[in-house]
């Protein structure tokens, strides 16, 4: 007897801990709803639940029972993954080496979307470039498009002294061998022209096909750069999550400039290809090292402090100063770190920074029905 009223006991505690948790999802409508009527229901037979049989009439009956557009669904652009929502504390993950106070911790909300899963490619950038060549020159001049978005080859030897980049120069952009090289050489203005270019070529498409328009390509936010990084690891130093740079076998987990100066130490003395090395747990490539990356964000050194907390961006035209994040291929590992955050002008070209493009996924963002 003692051992059944335990039993008994035991089996009454757990239906408790089951559905005290089923029926608060319930009450938050996860399940949905089983109500008849309301906008769920089908007020042209009477509001007895399910979809309207006239479809998305609109008007039906001196009533209003237009249903959801039918056919909508926002698929994967090629070449992106989906980043899921989250929250997460924005900012330094680490000790602050430079001491630039400019990216203290601050709780931050990200609406899902998508986002490339390696940097724009030298030969995915060259189907921009001749796309525009082909089609826009006698709009925006064969000069615009020569300086301000073809890429400027000759950053290679620009941005060092006493450096021979002419190898570099003259087949890096060009040459195949390079294709699945991140590309360089490119302004903020030209990644974000890129983006609208990418936008105009899905949807004039999906026009023609009789489909809905899909949002646009743009460069990712500082804060969904941030969050995309992470890989889904609260307080990860870096997007591979553990606080060292290279595996246990001693083998470099990006392309930076270890030890002092030894480029080649992570198996590449310039840039790497845009899917070398492990992905994060997000399916993203290269967020830290091999090139920098351009983000629509404005710089400013308060941008914590003015910024909201959902979805957050400074978005300021009269600031030449914009993000970039993730380090480079020719920086040490503190600008590697998920936290660390730079600038560049806006015009700016250089020879380790590129950029990847995002885009917002619409609808409802965790796929479930509130009501």
């Amino acid at each position: 007897m003692v051992m059944d009223e335990r039993f008994m006991k035991r089996r009454l505690i757990w239906s408790v801990l089951v559905l005290v948790p089923l029926l608060m999802l319930q009450s938050c409508g996860f399940f949905g709803s089983k109500k008849d009527g309301g906008k769920g229901g089908d007020a042209a037979s009477g509001g007895k639940g399910g979809k309207s049989r006239k479809g998305d009439v609109g008007i039906y009956n001196g009533e209003v029972v237009a249903d959801a557009r039918k056919g909508w669904k926002q698929p994967t652009p090629y070449g992106m993954v989906l980043i899921p929502s989250g929250s997460f504390l924005m900012g330094q993950a680490d000790e602050d080496v430079a001491t630039a106070q400019v990216n203290f911790n601050k709780r931050v909300t990200i609406s899902q979307f998508f986002m490339d899963d390696t940097e724009i490619t030298n030969h995915e950038y060259r189907q921009f470039v001749n796309r525009i060549l082909e089609d826009s020159v006698s709009i925006l001049g064969e000069e615009y498009i020569m300086t301000k978005l073809y890429p400027d080859t000759t950053v290679w030897k620009k941005d060092f002294t006493y450096h021979n980049g002419d190898p570099m120069t003259e087949y890096y952009y060009s040459s195949p061998a390079f294709d699945r090289y991140p590309v360089v050489g490119v302004s903020w203005e030209a990644a974000r022209e890129f983006s609208r270019w990418r936008t105009s070529l899905l949807n004039e498409y999906r026009k023609g096909e009789n489909q809905a328009a899909m949002p646009r390509f743009d460069l990712p936010t500082e804060s969904q750069w941030e969050w995309a990084a992470r890989g889904g690891k609260s307080g990860a130093k870096y997007p591979w999550g553990n606080p060292y740079v290279a595996n246990g076998k001693g083998c470099m987990l990006a392309n930076f400039k270890p030890q002092r100066g030894n480029y080649d130490a992570d198996g590449y003395a310039y840039t790497a290809p845009a899917n070398a090395y492990n992905p994060n747990d997000y399916g993203l490539y290269n967020m830290a090292g091999n090139v920098a990356e351009w983000c629509k964000d404005a710089w400013a050194d308060n941008s914590v402090v003015v910024t909201w907390d959902l979805n957050s961006d400074n978005i300021n035209d009269d600031e030449p100063r914009k993000v970039i994040r993730g380090g480079s291929w020719k920086d040490v590992a503190y600008f590697l770190e998920t936290g660390t955050r730079s600038w560049e002008y806006k015009d700016a070209r250089r020879s380790y920074i590129g950029f990847r493009c995002a885009m917002q996924h619409i609808g409802m963002s965790s796929g479930r029905e509130f009501r």
